[in-house]
This record gives C-alpha cells, sequence and structure tokens, in this order.
C-alpha cells in the first residue's frame, strides 16, 4: 500500500481533499446538534428529573440571569432612579425575538428576588431555545441592552449557558497555537521547511475530516458538546506524533543510502506498523470507557475514536504521497549536500541521546531511584482529589458571567447558586417536609412551589457554595435522614445534585474501568513482544504517571497554584468525567511511546540476545524522536488553556503534564533503568503460553535486506554494523539446506555441544523472522539435541542462548524439507560444527 500512495501520490492527495472539502460542506449545510446528555439511572436526581419533566414539559428552553447591584450614593434596587434604569431594558429584552419570557422582581409575587439588604436584584430571562441553539447575535444584544443600564453606583452582569457562549474566544484559536508551537519544534528538530510541514499537513487533515465527522455524527447519536474539543486535542497531538516517527524514519533510510521510495516504503513497512498499532491501543483505551455505563461518555468515545482513526487514515495513506511529491527535499539543503559529498551516514547512533543511553546502563539503580521519587512527590496530591463540576463561579474574574455568580452569591448566600430541588410525587406531607428541612443544619431557606401534575417541588438552598463539601454532606443528610424520617417519598434533584450523583457513579466505577484499559493493554503488549515482564512494567508505568498527572491537576486546578498566572480562572473540584477521559488518552498515548521504544529494543534483542546491547541501542535510537513527539503533545495540549473551556484547560494541562513525565522521566529513565536491572528476565516468557498466544508483529514480518542487514551498490547483503554480528558470525551458506521438494512446514533439528564436545542440556534454541517475530522456542535435552518448527521456506534467524556461554545468532536458509544444523558454543561465540 505505500509502494502505491508513493506512486499514486496525485491521485491519493486529490482523493483526500475531496473528503475534505466534502465532509466539510456537508458539516456545515447540516449545522451541529451537540447535546449533554447525563444518563444517571437508578440514582436520586435522575428520578427527580423525570418528574420534573413529567410537571413542567413546557420549561425548555434554556434560563439566563440578569442581576444589578447598588451601591454608594445610589439608593437600594427599589429605589425610583434605579427602577427607572431598569425597567425599560426587561421589557425591551422580553420584547425580543427568540425571548420567551422575562421575570423581573418589581411584581410583588417575585419580592423574593431582592436581596434583604435591599441592594442585590435579579431578573430571569428564558429563551425559546435551548443554549446551544441561542443564536449569538441575540445574546450579545442581550447583554449589551442589559449592561447599557449601568451607571456610577449600578453595576449589571448577566450569567447563565447562554451567555457564557459569547465569552468564548473564536473557534479554533488553542487548535492554531497548538499548530504553531509544533511547528518550531518540527522545524527545530528537521532543519527544513518541508519536513517540518508533513506533520502538521496529515494532522490538520485527519483532524479535520474528524471534526466534520464528528458534526455529522451528532444527528444520529448524543454527542456532548466537549467532545469535538477533546477530539481535535488528542487528534492534533497523535496525528503530528505519528507524522514525526515515519518521518523521522524516512529521513534516517536516505541519509544511509536508500533511494527515497525504497526509504518511504520501509518506512512505512517498520515505523508504520507500529503506528498502526499504537493508533489501535489508544481507539481500545478510549473504547474502555464503555466501561462506565455513561451515555454521556459515549459521544466522547465516537468523536476522539473517528479522529483517530482518520488521523492514523491519513498517516500509513497521505504521507506516502507528500513523500512521493517531494522526494529528496525531505531533506534540507545542508543534509543534501552532506550526504551527496561525505556519502550515506553510519547505521550506530551517536550524540546526546547515546550518551544518555549509555549513562543510564552505568547507572541504573541512581536513576531509577531519582525518577522514582519525582514521581512519588508529584503524586502526593492525588490523595486530595475531589470529584465534582465546574461552575460560572469558576470562570475568569474579568467574565459577566464570574461577577454575577458573585453578586447572587454576595446578596443571597453561597448556596444561591446552586439550588437543590426537593420533587414530592403526590405532594402528601409537604408542609410538614418543608419544616423539617428548614430546621435542618446548612439550610438557608426552602419553599414549596405551587402543584403541578400532582408533584410539588421544594426549592432548597443551602448556606453553602455548590462545590463546597458541606453541600455533598447536606444531599447525603437530606436522603438519608430527613426524608426518611418525615415518612414521605421525595427525590433530592437539581444541578447540583446530578453532579454530586455523577462523581459518586464515576468513582465507584473507575476502578473497573482502569483494570479494563490496564488489562487489554498488557494483553496487546504480551502478544506483541512475547514478554511477561514488559507489559507488566509497562502497566505500572502507567499507573504512576497517571497518579503523577493527577498530583499535577489537583494541585493547580483543585488548589489553585499557578490559577493567576495561567488565566484560568477560580479553583475548585476536578470535573468527575475527567478521570475516565484522561486515563483513557494517557494509557492510549503512554502504550504509543512503550510500543516505539520497546519495539526497537526488542528488535535488537532476538538478533542478538544480549539484553544490555537491546536496552541501550533501543534508547539511544528512539529517546530522541520520542522526547520530540512529547514536546510536541505538550505544546498542543498546553495551548487548550487558551479554549475558554474549563475541562477543556483541565485535560490540557493533565494531559501535558502526563506526556511530560512519562516521555521525559518514564520512557527515557525509568523504564531503561528498571530493563536493565531486570537483564534477561525482560524478555522471559513460560513455554506452556508461548505455544497458545497468536503471532502479532510490530515490526514486519519480511523485509529484503532484513533488519539488521545492509545492502551494498551490487545487491549482495552483509551484516550490519548495528547488529553486534562480527566476523566470526557464520552466514547462511555455512549450512547448505537439504531439499526434498515439499515446500511446506518443515523444522531444522541438529545438536548443541560445548567446545569440548559435550553434550549442551537446557540450552535455549529460539527461531525468529527477519523482522523480529518469534516463531519456535525449545530447550535441548539431554544429548544436546534440539528441533524447532519452520512454518515455510524461507529465511531465519536462529538464535541460541545458554547459561554462562555466549549468546549469538545465525542467519539460515530453510529449503523445501528439513535442515540439518549443528551449533557449538563457546566462550566467545557460536560456531558451526558440521
Amino acid at each position: 500500500m505505500a509502494r502505491w500512495c508513493y506512486r499514486h501520490r496525485l491521485v491519493v492527495l486529490v482523493l483526500w481533499v475531496g473528503a475534505l472539502f466534502g465532509l466539510g460542506a456537508a458539516g456545515t449545510s447540516a449545522g451541529t446538534d451537540y447535546s449533554n446528555v447525563f444518563s444517571l439511572p437508578d440514582t436520586d436526581s435522575k428520578q427527580a428529573y423525570d418528574l420534573m419533566t413529567k410537571a413542567f414539559p413546557r420549561s425548555s428552553g434554556d434560563t439566563d440571569t440578569v442581576v444589578w447591584r447598588s451601591s454608594g450614593d445610589v439608593g437600594p434596587v427599589t429605589d425610583t432612579a434605579v427602577r427607572s434604569r431598569i425597567e425599560p431594558v426587561l421589557k425591551e429584552i422580553a420584547g425580543m425575538r427568540g425571548v420567551g419570557e422575562v421575570v423581573g422582581p418589581y411584581d410583588a409575587k417575585n419580592a423574593a428576588q431582592i436581596s434583604r439588604d435591599g441592594r442585590t436584584a435579579f431578573a430571569q430571562i428564558t429563551f425559546t431555545d435551548q443554549a446551544n441553539e441561542v443564536p449569538k447575535d441575540l445574546v450579545r444584544k442581550v447583554v449589551d441592552t442589559a449592561q447599557g443600564a449601568e451607571r456610577d453606583g449600578l453595576q449589571v452582569e448577566l450569567g447563565g449557558q447562554a451567555i457564557t457562549r459569547i465569552q468564548e474566544p473564536p473557534t479554533g484559536v488553542s487548535e492554531v497555537v497548538g499548530i504553531a508551537a509544533a511547528a518550531v519544534v518540527l522545524f527545530l528538530a528537521f532543519g527544513s521547511l518541508f519536513a517540518m510541514l508533513l506533520p502538521i499537513v496529515v494532522a490538520i487533515m485527519g483532524v479535520g475530516s474528524g471534526m466534520m465527522a464528528t458534526m455529522l455524527l451528532s444527528h444520529v447519536t448524543n454527542v456532548p458538546e466537549v467532545a469535538p474539543l477533546l477530539g481535535s486535542l488528542i487528534g492534533l497531538g497523535v496525528g503530528i506524533d505519528y507524522a514525526l516517527f515515519i518521518v523521522t524514519r524516512h529521513r534516517r533510510g536516505i541519509q544511509r543510502g536508500l533511494e527515497p521510495e525504497e526509504s518511504a516504503v520501509r518506512a512505512l513497512n517498520t515505523s508504520g506498523r507500529a503506528v498502526l498499532f499504537a493508533g489501535g491501543t489508544v481507539c481500545i483505551a478510549l473504547a474502555g470507557m464503555l466501561v462506565m455505563n455513561l451515555r454521556f461518555l459515549d459521544g466522547v468515545v465516537i468523536a476522539t475514536s473517528l479522529t483517530v482513526v482518520l488521523s492514523v487514515l491519513a498517516a500509513v495513506t497521505l504521507l506516502p504521497a507528500l513523500l512521493g511529491l517531494l522526494g529528496p527535499r525531505v531533506l534540507s539543503r545542508k543534509q543534501r549536500r552532506k550526504l551527496a559529498g561525505a556519502g550515506p551516514d553510519p547505521a550506530e547512533a551517536s550524540g546526546p541521546a547515546a550518551r544518555w543511553s549509555a549513562y543510564v546502563q552505568e547507572r541504573p539503580r541512581s536513576i531509577a531511584a531519582m525518577a522514582l521519587v519525582v514521581m512519588a512527590v508529584l503524586a502526593l496530591p492525588v490523595l486530595s482529589l475531589r470529584l465534582g463540576a465546574t461552575d460560572q463561579g469558576n470562570n475568569q474574574e474579568s467574565t459577566t458571567t464570574r461577577q454575577a455568580y458573585d453578586l447572587l452569591a454576595e446578596g443571597f448566600g453561597p448556596g444561591f447558586n446552586g439550588p437543590l430541588q426537593v420533587v414530592v410525587p403526590g405532594g402528601a406531607g409537604t408542609t410538614e417536609l418543608v419544616r423539617t428541612i428548614r430546621a435542618t443544619d446548612d439550610v438557608a431557606q426552602a419553599a414549596a412551589a405551587p402543584p403541578a401534575g400532582g408533584i410539588t417541588v421544594i426549592q432548597v438552598v443551602p448556606r453553602t457554595s455548590p462545590q463546597s463539601v458541606g453541600t455533598d454532606r447536606l444531599i447525603d443528610r437530606l436522603r438519608d435522614d430527613v426524608i426518611p424520617e418525615a415518612g414521605v417519598e421525595a427525590h433530592v434533584g437539581g444541578v447540583t445534585a446530578v453532579f454530586k450523583d455523577f462523581a459518586s457513579v464515576t468513582g465507584d466505577r473507575l476502578p473497573y474501568f482502569v483494570g479494563a484499559i490496564i488489562g487489554l493493554g498488557f494483553l496487546l503488549l504480551l502478544i506483541a513482544f512475547r514478554s511477561l515482564v514488559v507489559p507488566l512494567t509497562a502497566a505500572l508505568m502507567n499507573l504512576i504517571a497517571a497518579a503523577a498527572s493527577f498530583g499535577v491537576l489537583v494541585a493547580v486546578f483543585q488548589w489553585g497554584w499557578g490559577t493567576e498566572f495561567l488565566g484560568i480562572g477560580k479553583e475548585g473540584p476536578i470535573t468527575a468525567f475527567l478521570p475516565v477521559i484522561m486515563l483513557s488518552l494517557l494509557f492510549g498515548l503512554s502504550m504509543d511511546y512503550q510500543v516505539f521504544l520497546v519495539s526497537r529494543m526488542h528488535e535488537e534483542w532476538v538478533h542478538t540476545g544480549d539484553n544490555a546491547r537491546a536496552v541501550r541501542v533501543g534508547l539511544a535510537e528512539t529517546s530522541r524522536v520520542i522526547n520530540c513527539a512529547a514536546l510536541i503533545m505538550i505544546c498542543v495540549f498546553s495551548a487548550f488553556v487558551l479554549s475558554g473551556d474549563m475541562e477543556g484547560a483541565m485535560a490540557g494541562i493533565g494531559l501535558a503534564a502526563a506526556v511530560a513525565l512519562d516521555a521525559f522521566i518514564l520512557r527515557t529513565a525509568l523504564v531503561p533503568a528498571a530493563m536493565h536491572l531486570l537483564g534477561r528476565s525482560n524478555w522471559w516468557l513460560p513455554g506452556w503460553l508461548e505455544g497458545r498466544l497468536p503471532h502479532l508483529a510490530v515490526e514486519p514480518a519480511e523485509s529484503p535486506a532484513g533488519p539488521n542487514e545492509s545492502t551494498g551498490p551490487d545487491g549482495s547483503t552483509g551484516p550490519d554494523k548495528n547488529t553486534g554480528f562480527d566476523k566470526n558470525t557464520e552466514h547462511l551458506k555455512a549450512a547448505e539446506p537439504e531439499t526434498s521438494g515439499t515446500g511446506g512446514a518443515t523444522v531444522i533439528h541438529g545438536f548443541l555441544r560445548t567446545a569440548d564436545g559435550d553434550p549442551l542440556a537446557g540450552a535455549s534454541v529460539t527461531l525468529v523472522s527477519r523482522g523480529g517475530r518469534q516463531l519456535d522456542r525449545v530447550t535441548s535435552i539431554a544429548d544436546g539435541s534440539y528441533i524447532v518448527s519452520v512454518p515455510a521456506p524461507g529465511a531465519y534467524i536462529l538464535a541460541v542462548t545458554a547459561r554462562g556461554l555466549a549468546s549469538r545468532a545465525h542467519h539460515v536458509t530453510v529449503g523445501g524439507g528439513p535442515l540439518v544444523y549443528d551449533v557449538e558454543l563457546t566462550d566467545d561465540g557460536a560456531g558451526l560444527v558440521k
């Protein structure tokens, strides 16, 4: 496929551009139909909501608030001077098209809308549509009209969901800033304008297609408003990173002497396979959110997974087409001149990455200890994690919604912004229940509204703010003590109660969710790397990264450390659904880095059987690109602080911290240090499990010159400098295969002996494909004999290891029949005896 896309690049490019513009036209024409569906079956707040919907079916439009406060020489809000400015404004707003009704405080039946000190009052504006459907021009007109009544000593502010929409920055600001920052990092990494543009173009095509498709899907399924934001956040990150891995491999191939087309094909056949595997793990981690059984998250899974799939598709189809358009210009002019003058670069990695890798090998204990201490310190705040919901009290102080929130809290009490609604079906015993609620601690006021449809609603205003722990305790007290003691059936609802139940349900189901995605990740890595220790290490590292990143999140958003510097508003609880989304994205991205890092180590291990070398070479050759990819993701995620959305800012800061800690501390320090300490046990897999696992190779199953061979000008092959094989390594010419003409599955068999000619029992013999996939593994018996299964004629690697003797590998070619291959192991290597 990569070769086809490379050669038919104009066709591929036209198809992608056509798809993007086609989806864009359809999405723009259809518009959006996002909906925040918090379905919490079997919860008290859901029962209250269902009863209220039945009793008040018409209250569907969004209700916002106009708040005014008099101060200084201006009299109370009931003064003629204040009323003469406010009443005409409310009348003008009520006459606007799209406004259903305006309920002001100057009617005797609405006297409760004036504070006890007479300085604060509010009016409620009910639009005919829900907040996301109210035209922004209408909202701006309402705000401008209301604030036109201001004068010295009279402050007018507005709050509500519709008002919030006009405070949001223009759509795409955070994406543009993130892409610009990523472009700078890419240019510094590549030194080439064309190479820098490739990952960005691929990411834009993938994310753009994903966003347009999400707009269309919002008409056929429930997609929450935050889903497109999270989809673009993760799509930009993985889209740029996946293209970066492939472009880096392609450039390296050209610099080592390959033709551009061959280099592109090999890059897609190696890094492209890893991208497909990594993208699949991200989608699996995102799908883990379905374990929570929360309808709100279903749309998030759809939007983010679809964007990731399209980003991967762009990386493996559009990118090779773009590489075909550029040819050798993917290198900078300086690099092309160097290639023409000095010839191909050596295969051995060098530079700071290689030096760091050697340093980790020399001091694994101290590096592992320091990394663990840093992660433990950052994880400490997670012990104070409290789930809840953000509201307009968390907005920036300069916004009118935040000022309206504060004016209401100051004039009517902190709990006024989050009243509770006790819903009583039938209405029996309501008077006594109201009296009992009023006498309950932490209740500021309670009043029953006239019954409707046989249902009575008691409005309860707490003394504490909606995000306070005291309000949570009051809800529990009402449900567990007050209502049962009153002997009536009643349910506690309202926005504050809904979010409390949402946080409780999330907390209860979170362990199952974490267990599901860790288990799936473990299984995938187990199959890919044929090891128990590698997936166990990855699972542990993912948990450490999650704890540390949530520690940072708590410190910033819950404790308020740095919120003023970041300009993200007031501290509060962590949004209840954020841990689920963050853990999905974090586990998926962590798996990406683990795959890219360990796949190179695994490739070196199966070729040499030397764990120290495998870890050193793998880290040296991947740490630079992993760190570069992480830096790009940090830029993209951090830019979402500018989204104007508190949940987006939380996700951006949390994921940026998670990626930074995962890439810079875990994958380039703690993981390789731990693998050095674990030694050969990294690659241990019980024999009984080996035969039962399916084969899933991250590396290519076959390559023209093998993963560790270099192709000469005449097409001949020989050992590559990077394999560790020296002149004593026996090449495949040392053993000519027997032929029988069968052409099907066959075997390699023979004897293992020491230099003295003694049988070597208990040695491990492993048959590996040229792509690094383990095909069979056996242990020699008492007389030193062994036999391994060969699936088909072809070229393979036969690795032999034994305790106390040097481990080496042989390139062998198997014909149509069994191959006899005797091996002698010595202290300095392995040689053919025959």
